[in-house]
């Protein structure tokens, strides 16, 4: 349980590094107008079967948690606020209902649990009932060939939209049928030109997202350096902000892959309807070195969340007592929900 998370190494060992005339084209957001400390409470959970929650999302008195590393099943239900177990389910393996991973989850209602398979270029849909205790396998979508590798996703009013993973556009609109049919902008890089690896590009600029339907607002995240995205789907407008970090860093290596350089950037994003949420670790790749080598455990998880307004401007920044990996919000009772970095409590709640 100490080790990082697999999908924060992916694509990295096969990154090269783009060069390019260094030019700010992006505005850049710099501090917050207010910065508020919040102390986690431990939820009490009736069961210890947790390895590395990654994801926790909360509807309709269930919360549902994305295990990385379990050992049979990646996902688990339970009970809402009283953190009762109901099921497991997502049982990983080879088999035909089985899966072979779990890379990102979205809990739309109790008949729509989704879940994406990158290895299985698959996409899940599980329906949960809290009176059987059961989790019950509904429907799968196995995604088209041009979608590579597909670590995220969101639901949409008739299909889902995918990060394009190779570098050519930033995101897919993707039908029910896992058909790629329409693709969306590009990689906001600074430094970008015509000697750019295209997949490594992509892979270094990995990004999370999230979709609010009633306001039309789609957000990105960067995984790796501080730059995050707001794209308005009602009034098709787009917007990139810079923070501090810039983009993604990354150099090349003798072998001719690469390493990053920069920071360990987002880790999550939520858009409510009023506000966007994003999950901060800001811990750079040199200290995480540093601790090895020291023989030390290095750091690992987000200490803040970022606030934003829908159109990009800083409202306030949360700093936590614990690191956290992921968050669900719920802005009715002022509550996150978020799952640890750690172990030992593998699910916080904190009030806001």
């Amino acid at each position: 349980m100490k080790s990082l998370p697999y999908i924060l190494l992916i694509g990295i060992s096969t990154l090269v590094a783009c060069s390019g005339n260094q030019q700010t084209t992006f505005p850049r957001y710099a501090d917050f107008p207010e910065t508020k400390v919040l102390k986690a409470q431990v939820a009490d959970l009736d069961t210890i079967l947790l390895r590395y929650p990654f994801r926790v999302a909360v509807r309709d008195g269930i919360a549902v948690v994305m295990d990385l590393h379990n050992m049979d099943h990646f996902l688990h239900a339970f009970t809402y606020p009283g953190w009762k177990h109901l099921a497991s389910f997502g049982k990983r393996g080879e088999g035909p209902m089985e899966m072979l991973s779990a890379d990102n989850i979205q809990f739309n209602s109790l008949d729509s649990l989704w879940a994406i398979d990158a290895n299985k270029m698959e996409i899940t849909r599980w329906k949960i009932s809290p009176a059987t205790g059961s989790a019950e396998r509904v429907e799968e979508i196995k995604l088209d060939k041009k979608l590579v590798r597909s670590l995220d996703f969101h639901t949409m009013e008739s299909g889902f939209f995918i990060p394009d993973y190779m570098g050519e556009f930033r995101y897919w609109q993707v039908d029910d049928n896992g058909k790629p049919v329409k693709s969306i902008g590009e990689i906001p890089s600074e430094t970008i030109d015509e000697n750019t690896v295209r997949p490594a590009l992509a892979q270094a600029w990995r990004s999370f997202m999230d979709y609010n339907p009633d306001n039309g607002i789609l957000a990105m995240a960067t995984q790796l350096g501080e730059v995050f995205e707001i794209f308005n789907l009602k009034e098709n407008t787009h917007k990139v902000l810079y923070g501090p970090e810039g983009e993604p860093q990354y150099k090349a290596a003798q072998d001719g892959s690469g390493i990053p350089t920069g920071i360990m950037g987002f880790s999550d994003i939520k858009v409510t309807s009023k506000y966007i949420y994003a999950v901060f670790q800001g811990i750079r790749f040199e200290d995480k070195i540093a601790a090895i080598k020291q023989g030390k455990e290095p750091e690992n998880g987000a200490k803040y969340i970022y606030v934003f307004d829908l159109e990009g401007n800083p409202v306030r920044r949360y700093e936590l007592d614990q690191r956290i990996n992921s968050i669900d919000i719920n802005e009715d009772t002022n509550t996150i929900v978020a799952t640890e970095a750690k172990s030992d409590d593998p699910i916080l709640e904190f009030k806001i």
